[in-house]
């Protein structure tokens, strides 16, 4: 019980950290100004993502045992995002010129990329340690089966 309140605590604070900024941005009357990139609509984008692995968060602090469908749709979700990452680089790194126009959008899709850019890393590494371990375990039990 005290860890599933903690875990809705970190939950909040984390959501809270995550959105407030991209909901002051949106928000913010120079972001609507023109900007060659469609900074705003993938600003958009990434607060609808960052709902939605807000959600994901909360149902798998609730639940103790997750069916194997909630977890195929958690990595989908995970593509879904990865490829929304790339998307925010791609246009954070050919909007230069919105620096000036839009200063608030470009440094929060600024600061989105470089996010991105760590979780995709990390991720990266803990697959090819999962990919690892898996092997091991594999070989493992062929071994015992001789």
């Amino acid at each position: 019980m005290f860890y599933s309140i903690c875990s809705q605590i970190v939950n909040a604070v984390f959501a809270a950290l995550v959105l407030l900024p991209q909901f002051y941005v949106m928000a913010s009357p120079k972001s609507s100004r023109y900007c060659r990139q469609p900074l705003l609509s993938n600003l958009s984008a990434s607060i609808a993502l960052s709902f939605i692995a807000t959600g994901f968060s909360v149902v798998f602090t609730l639940i103790d045992s997750v069916p194997q469908s909630l977890w195929a749709s958690y990595h989908v979700f995970g593509i879904l995002t990865c490829g929304q990452g790339l998307c925010t680089a791609i246009l954070t790194l050919t909007a230069a010129a919105c620096a000036k126009t839009t200063p608030e959008l470009y440094y929060m899709s600024l600061i989105l990329t470089i996010a991105s850019i760590f979780s995709t890393g990390f991720f990266m590494v803990r697959g090819g340690l999962w990919l690892t371990n898996r092997k091991h375990v594999t070989e493992a039990s062929r071994n015992n089966e001789q």
